[in-house]
């Protein structure tokens, strides 16, 4: 893809935020984000996010720009947020290479549990404001009407086409969720899913998507964490007995147990990235892969979650 085909805002931003204009674009994504990966013309390699602008990005990014001053493996942020139009934007670091892990075996998600145990640990002592709203996928704590966040562009769909067994999910998980009352929120990764981290000889070597990070109960987040780690394409829900394997080892790795009452917590939160992923299949005519995966495992998480 030619720099000339870029938005018009972004060659001026790069040159007054980076002092070099694009001059190749290594990559494009869009999703949430739009994304780019270009290469400026004084050779520098820089990734640049744009977001509609909720007021989070200031919060994750002072977040990640303290765990990269540490040395934790993520991309370094490189300007400051700065609104253009409705978007944020900010750069930082390239960081290519490394491999996705694949797989959703108990083992795996220890794996994965021990990087997730190290992430919390890293931002149990970054104080930024909270990074409000969280993310859709997790956002369970809203308080708008009704039973979803509220997003035009899903509500706007024909909602008759979820099943009642995703409605029914979310309504039991979310009950659970919120009749938790108020314990602390703590600084999270809410989008831990295998395709947001890259591997180098058996190591985490980056973490990507700070953009997601969450403030939520520790419970909450491990919980969404132990459904999703295992997704490296569409959203799915890992086994039950991997998810059971990844809270039993992020207790491990950090040092403590969870309640009883934050064991139910964590089963509660570990359906509800599957519930919205589950409704946004059916709203879209998607394969339901997260559907069935709901189907198969929604008892018996609601009942370990006491819901």
């Amino acid at each position: 893809m030619s720099s000339d085909e870029l938005p018009g805002w972004l060659t001026e931003w790069c040159s007054e935020e980076l002092g070099a204009k694009p001059d190749d674009v290594l990559f494009r994504a869009h999703s949430i984000s739009m994304v780019f990966g270009l290469r400026l013309t004084d050779g520098t390699d820089v990734v640049v996010k744009a977001r509609p602008d909720d007021g989070r990005a200031e919060s994750c990014v002072a977040a990640q720009a303290r765990l990269a001053e540490r040395g934790f493996p993520c991309a370094r942020p490189l300007t400051r947020v700065a609104a253009v139009g409705s978007l944020a934007v900010h750069a930082e670091e390239s960081r290519p290479g490394g491999e996705m892990l694949h797989g959703d075996s108990p083992e795996v998600a220890v794996r994965y549990a021990e990087v997730f145990a190290g992430v919390m640990a890293a931002l149990a002592d970054v104080v930024v404001a909270p990074p409000l709203p969280n993310p859709r996928w997790v956002r369970w704590d809203h308080r708008d009407p009704g039973l979803w966040p509220s997003l035009d562009f899903l509500d706007e769909r024909n909602q008759d086409v979820v099943p009642a067994l995703v409605v029914d999910t979310a309504v039991r998980a979310r009950g659970r969720l919120t009749a938790a009352g108020a314990p602390p929120c703590v600084l999270g990764h809410g989008d831990f899913e295998g395709q947001n981290l890259r591997w180098c000889d058996g190591a985490v070597s980056t973490v990507h998507d700070w953009d997601s990070l969450a403030w939520q109960p520790e419970a909450a987040l491990v919980g969404a964490a132990s459904g999703m780690f295992s997704g490296t394409g569409p959203p799915t829900l890992a086994p039950i007995a991997s998810s059971e394997a990844f809270l039993v080892a992020y207790q491990d790795f950090r040092g403590r147990r969870f309640t009883a009452a934050e064991q139910e917590v964590a089963w509660a939160a570990s359906l509800w990235p599957a519930a919205h992923n589950a409704r946004w299949e059916a709203l879209h005519g998607d394969a339901p892969l997260c559907g069935d995966q709901l189907r198969a495992q929604a008892a018996e998480r609601l009942r370990r979650a006491n819901a």
